[in-house]
This record gives C-alpha cells, structure tokens and sequence, in this order.
C-alpha cells in the first residue's frame, strides 16, 4: 500500500490521490465531459485500486447515478480486505419533469436525501459508505413539480440538512459525513450542530481560492479532500493552446479554458523544468504541490483510462523542495493565474 494519512479523526488513514469519476460518468447530462467508453471506465478504475490509490471518489449527480453504477460494477467481486474507501455525494437533484440535460436543483429535503442515500448504497452495492457528502448548500427556493404542476418550495436551512446527515451516521448507514463547496462561515454553523468530518473543495496551483476552508479545516480536526487538483485537464501538462474542446464539454464555455487560457498554459510551463528535474510528469508536480499544503489530506484525480492514470501516479511519493515551492509561487505571482495566494 502507498503513503497514507490520516483523514481527519475519521479513523480512516487515506493515500494522498483519490480516483475521481466524473469524468467517467458518460454523456447525456449537464456537467458532462463527453462521451466515454463504461469498459474503459471499469478497467480504469481498478487500475486505480491496483496501483495503490485507497478510495474512490464519485456523486449521484455524475452521469445521473451512472457513475456510482460502475464503480459498483467495477468493484463487485473484489475481497473485502482489498476494497477501497467509497465516498460519494448528495443534494443535487434531477426530479420527475426536470429537464434532463439541464442543470440540476441543488436540494436536501429530508425525504428526497434519504432516498438519494438508498439509492446510492444500491448503485454502489454496499450497505454503508464510508464519506457521504453534501455537494452544494440548498440555496435559494427551487420549483418541484406534483400533480397539480410546479410549487414553490423554500430552502432547507443548513442545521436541518447537517442534522440529518448526522443521523445517518448514527444509524450506521454512513461512517462519516462531509461538506463539499461550502464557506467556512457555513462550516461554522454546522460544526455547531455536529462534527464536519471532511470538506471537499475545488483547489489547484490555478484555483487557490479555498485556501480559507482547507485553515478552518486544520484548526477543527476535519480532513480535507480536494477536487480539480489538475484544473480539470489544464495541469496536466498535455493540454495545448489548439486543442478543440467538443461542444457537449462543459470546458469548451469556461473562462479557465477561453479568456484565461494563455497564463493557465504560462504557470504550465514554468512547471516543465521542476518537473524534469524530479523526473516526474507536470501533473506530478501539480498533484504533489497541491498536498504539500497545510491541512490538505489528499486530491481526487480523474481519468478515462488506466492508461492515463500512470501519469501521474508518480505524486503518490513526490515531495517537492522548499526551492520548488518557492518557484512555483514566484511562477504564480508572475503569470496571474488563477486567484488566491500563492503559498500557504
């Protein structure tokens, strides 16, 4: 088994890469990455269990439950000793009538979460998950449909949705709980209701703006799992000026990947040499600047094939020197890429 750390005060000790399967999860669907091949996907993921990495990460928003279906699918006759950590998400809904290709509602009804719950311990074929987080904060009202046509309905207020994410906990459906893209004024509330055994935030050299969550995280005991540690593809080292993104690829609308495009490639290659002197990937270096910093447990890592999760596999034992984190902080300041400090 790979380096591992311990995830908060879960009792859950986690190596610092994590597979991540949204990209995996298919075409179809607002936030998708295009089409994918579910063979591919299997293999990938046990590609990713074989290489060392202790737990998955994935949503039943991804792909509409078709990416928690192939992790279940790719894991099922794996022994029990050999399975990795399963941590999965909740809160954004597609309900009856919503238009499928369209964004989801970003809802915690109690009666609509515990069916998500159910639904993911089926998809997934277990009967408990290890990390259950809530993807986004129920903000604002949302319009559900019955049968006399749409309804208002208000928001459900945080305590009551953390509260109701503890109760699974205590009943033993889940063994931890989580909070995935909420401010750590929302952290505060929750923490008052109970423990935030891990948050999830986005956090990569491009976007550092969580670096306020990742401090509360530290200071409160609360492991810390990030997402987009690669900038969705940008970190990779692979990702060029000329590439033409499809028209069903969520990227192909985004400022990182349009407007912002020349100083993301900028810091990219200020990494080039850093990572020629290790003898690693960019993407090595861009996964292991991410877990040098304070409080980061570990990043989740997406890939369409095993193929390419050989490419960067290496940042499981990577540490970068005080010489290389200064460079790449000075490259930081010097490109303008991204927002947020350049260092912890």
């Amino acid at each position: 088994m790979s380096n591992t750390r311990p995830f908060g005060d879960t009792g859950m000790d986690i190596t610092p890469l994590g597979f991540g399967t949204w990209v995996i999860a298919g075409p179809g669907w607002e936030y998708s990455w295009g089409a994918t091949d579910d063979a591919e996907s299997i293999a990938a993921i046990r590609h990713a269990v074989d290489s060392g990495l202790n737990w998955l990460d994935t949503a039943a928003a991804y792909g509409l439950g078709h990416a928690e279906t192939l992790v279940g699918r790719a894991l099922a006759d794996l022994p029990e000793a050999d399975r990795p950590y399963l941590f999965t998400k909740t809160g954004l809904i597609w309900e009856e009538g919503d238009d499928r290709s369209g964004p989801p509602r970003r809802i915690m009804r109690p009666e609509v979460i515990r069916a998500e719950l159910e639904s993911s311990l089926r998809r997934l074929r277990v009967d408990h998950i290890d990390l259950y987080q809530v993807h986004w904060p129920d903000t604002g009202a949302v319009f559900v449909y019955g049968g006399e046509g749409e309804s208002l309905v208000q928001p459900t207020p945080l305590e009551e949705y953390w509260q109701l994410m503890a109760d699974f906990k205590k009943e033993g459906k889940v063994r931890a709980i989580g909070l995935s893209n909420h401010s750590v004024a929302e952290l505060d509330r929750a923490e008052a209701v109970a423990h935030v055994d891990a948050i999830q935030p986005p956090f990569s050299a491009i976007n550092r703006s969580s670096a306020p969550e990742i401090a509360w995280a530290e200071q409160h005991s609360t492991g810390v799992i990030v997402y987009s540690p690669m900038h969705s593809g940008l970190l990779t080292g692979a990702f060029t000026a000329d590439r033409e993104l499809a028209a069903d690829d969520w990227r192909s609308a985004s400022p990182d990947f349009t407007t912002g495009l020349p100083a993301n490639l900028a810091l990219v290659d200020a990494l080039r040499p850093i990572a020629a002197r290790h003898g690693v990937t960019v993407a090595e270096v861009a996964l292991a600047w991410v877990n040098s910093w304070p409080g980061i447990t570990g990043a989740i890592v997406g890939a369409r094939n095993a193929a390419q999760i050989d490419g960067w596999t290496g940042a499981l034992t990577l540490e970068l020197t005080p010489a290389d984190l200064g460079e790449i902080a000075t490259a930081i300041t010097t490109t303008g890429a991204g927002t947020g400090p350049n260092r912890a």
